[in-house]
């Protein structure tokens, strides 16, 4: 990988002076307009290079009706055999790939060659051309638009992602049903920065990723297949840009800023200096930070914090190896019952933890129980729908519902903490009653697997998201039941603010820096220590450097992140102390507002680690 930088790097540098030499920078400035926009930044550094525009043919859908039930016959028969050729190459793309070097992320495919298997997709497209004599396409592109209206409710932002792979699933069953088997990619040059309106797993695939040096898209966001791959391959990257595909050209100028969200296209000369210095030095830094991410997270005055990864995939362990987690402090287990035609076996969970514990590096492993409501998200029809998920039937209220759902996953859980240190997360905990229910199911499974003399961990602990403001209040109530607290701030923030975050009128109001945001926190914090118990955050606030020494303060002992942000917050945690956090705290608590807070929080860090806060471009 580090290879690849190194090509990467004197690829664009070599760009960079076959720019400036072939022609005037101010003459051909003259003749481009330069561009700064704003998206989603999804993957860390600077990229420089050449536009290349992917202009991916989407099949266009019209309407007729089918006069004779002969024709409905025909009609489904054609939707089932262009079913089974987008599986066949799907398939055929996963083979030739095979597990290429860098090419872990291919296993999106595997999630759309399940999804063209999906019965209540199948379903509902066969059934729109039985009911409504309407053809195959435009059959497929009412499903498509069903579950479309259907994720766009739904506040998490991974799961309101996953549509894109029922989108793309649709779009390679229309282009078989166009004859549009096979698509060809154009020719790539070396050290690229691909311009698109959005990409398919297949499209990443496919392309030779050794000769991108970023991804500018008008779709996606933090965890759309496309940000995946770009983190994985340590590629900058900016989404959700909007209109980026329709006003770039390939060959134009562009510069790529991942960490700040920015796309610079047609920049000048000026521009490109600063921001080739500025690549230079991002390079520089992130090998610093690699070099020690392996080093504790240990404050001057000896205070230790564990760093934990947020995972929603097993490929994205090495990454986290790589960038210095000391275990894996939340693994989301919702992927596997997203989009399948049937649920999960308790031996397709044990496998998968089992995988997820062979990274020999990493102490622990934090599987959280399914966090998911059963509302379209599994195919299972007995799972009803809700108007608001979010406050519905959920996670342990869900679990403890559908207690054999539950006893399946919790089975394999404890068979795979035979072979290695695994703790148990419940999510979504609002009372004491669904906690000791929990703790109920799970003694008897563990009598259970005795009996059986099948292997299972012992004395695994359990422990509870802290996300709902009730769980907070009764605090130290829980703390007496469980082994450990995990704050997870994402929910915890919006409940206690009543903000929808995907609303956007409303979602400015989201603010981790809130005084009211803060009380919470040291309230969970103090309980979980006066009972004797490890308190860990595993939102997004606990990765962003901003709010390290905030978090140092209250005295958290663990903290887990997206594996990129770790080699930054272990290095600021390494040149503090907890006085000094603590004395930050202290001040932070003197303001009443979080317009007093946020601008003295940003000063204090920008100034004590201005290498981790550089000012932003404008």
């Amino acid at each position: 990988m580090e290879t690849t930088r190194r090509k990467r790097w004197s690829r664009s540098h070599a760009f960079s002076r076959r720019n400036s030499a072939k022609s005037d920078p101010m003459k051909s400035q003259q003749d481009k307009h330069t561009a700064v926009l704003r998206g989603v930044a999804v993957s860390p550094g600077i990229a420089i290079g050449k536009a290349f525009h992917f202009d991916r043919l989407e099949s266009q859908v019209s309407l007729y009706k089918l006069r004779d039930k002969g024709l409905i016959s025909h009609e489904i028969k054609r939707f089932r055999d262009s079913v089974a050729a987008s599986v066949r190459q799907l398939r055929e793309i996963r083979r030739k790939l095979g597990r290429l070097e860098g090419m872990d992320p291919l296993y999106i495919l595997d999630v759309h060659i399940m999804l063209l298997k999906d019965r209540s997709f199948l379903t509902q497209v066969t059934t729109f051309i039985r009911t409504m004599g309407v053809n195959a396409e435009w059959a497929v592109r009412m499903a498509i638009d069903k579950y479309r209206e259907i994720f766009d409710k739904v506040e998490d932002e991974y799961i309101r992602g996953r549509f894109s792979d029922i989108q793309y699933a649709g779009q390679q069953i229309l282009r078989n049903l166009g004859g549009r088997q096979k698509e060809a990619l154009p020719a790539m040059d070396e050290g690229v920065i691909v311009i698109a309106a959005d990409l398919s797993p297949a499209d990443t695939a496919q392309m030779k990723i050794d000769r991108v040096q970023g991804f500018a898209i008008d779709m996606g966001g933090k965890t759309s297949h496309t940000a995946i791959v770009a983190r994985s391959l340590e590629i900058p990257a900016v989404l959700g840009l909007e209109r980026i595909s329709r006003s770039v050209k390939t060959n134009d100028d562009v510069i790529i800023d991942g960490s700040a969200g920015l796309v610079i296209v047609n920049p000048d000369p000026e521009m490109l200096l600063r921001f080739e210095r500025k690549k230079r030095d991002y390079a520089e830094t992130r090998r610093e930070l690699l070099a020690d991410a392996r080093l504790p997270a240990v404050t001057g005055d000896g205070h230790a914090v564990d760093i934990g990864c947020n995972i929603e995939f097993i490929e994205e362990i090495p990454s986290a190896v790589t960038h210095g987690a000391d275990g894996i402090g939340l693994y989301r287990t919702e992927f596997l019952y997203i989009n399948r035609e049937q649920l999960p076996t308790e031996e397709d969970h044990l496998a998968n933890y089992r995988r997820v514990l062979t990274a020999e590096s990493l102490r622990w492993a934090t599987i959280r129980t399914l966090d998911l409501g059963g509302d379209k998200f599994f195919s299972d029809p007995k799972l009803a729908k809700e108007m608001n998920p979010q406050m519905g039937l959920r996670a342990i209220r869900l679990c403890l519902r559908e207690e054999e759902l539950f006893k399946v996953q919790l089975r394999a859980i404890l068979r795979a903490g035979a072979g290695g240190n695994v703790r148990i997360l419940i999510p979504m905990v609002s009372g004491i009653e669904e906690i000791r229910e929990a703790k109920r199911i799970l003694a008897e499974l563990q009598e259970d697997l005795a009996r059986e003399a099948i292997p299972a961990g012992q004395d695994m602990p359990v422990g509870i998201m802290i996300e709902v403001p009730s769980a907070v209040v009764i605090a130290d109530a829980l703390a007496r039941e469980v082994d450990f607290f995990s704050i997870g701030t994402n929910d915890l923030i919006q409940y206690a603010l009543a903000i929808d975050r995907i609303n956007e009128r409303v979602s400015y109001l989201y603010e981790p820096l809130h005084p009211a945001v803060l009380r919470l926190i040291r309230q969970v914090v103090d309980a979980g220590h006066r009972a004797g118990i490890p308190v860990a955050m595993c939102g997004e606030m606990a990765g962003d450097p901003l709010y390290t020494l905030v978090l140092l303060g209250f005295g958290i002992d663990e903290l887990s992140m997206n594996p990129l942000a770790i080699p930054r917050v272990k290095r600021i945690i390494r040149a503090s102390t907890q006085k000094e956090a603590r004395k930050l705290l202290k001040r932070v608590f003197s303001y009443s507002s979080a317009s007093e807070i946020r601008p003295y929080v940003e000063d204090y860090m920008r100034k004590r680690f201005p290498e981790a806060f550089p000012v932003a471009e404008s």
